[in-house]
């Protein structure tokens, strides 16, 4: 199944990214999701930040778009899909994180410090990442 995901990387005032622990897999992810019949991307992103993370996103700016096979991911309970998601930089939101069911833990982490255990299709996104707020 091709899987349209808003995802967001959402910073602190020092750079560093939220990421969670998921319940599923047990690996490290940022707020996302797939996108439901006729919601905007922009607020799916939204959507999917407030119902992981508890936040308001205030302001948002796209940092890329992300398919491919290194995409693909296999569920826990068995589905299989290829993700195309649709990433955005988050630096403007209000709140505390307060995590769903969804996660067990959360943390910030440098660009220079991420978890190795992270969700494998977000590979990608987490180098770019890198590579922009190391340099």
């Amino acid at each position: 199944i091709l899987m349209l995901g808003a995802v967001t990387l959402v910073l602190n005032e020092e750079n560093h990214l939220l990421m969670m622990k998921r319940t599923d897999s047990g690996h490290w992810g940022i707020p996302g999701g797939a996108v439901e019949l006729g919601e905007v991307i922009e607020e799916a992103a939204k959507r999917e930040t407030r119902e992981e993370s508890n936040l308001e996103i205030v302001e948002m700016s796209l940092f890329g778009v992300f398919s491919g096979p290194e995409l693909y991911y296999k569920y826990p309970n068995g589905d299989e899909v290829y993700n195309v998601s649709i990433v955005y930089l988050v630096q403007d939101w209000r709140g505390e994180v307060r995590l769903n069911d969804e996660h067990s833990e959360w943390n910030w982490f440098p660009a220079s410090n991420l978890p190795a255990d992270f969700s494998p299709p977000i590979k990608t996104i987490l180098d770019q990442f890198k590579q922009t707020f190391l340099t």
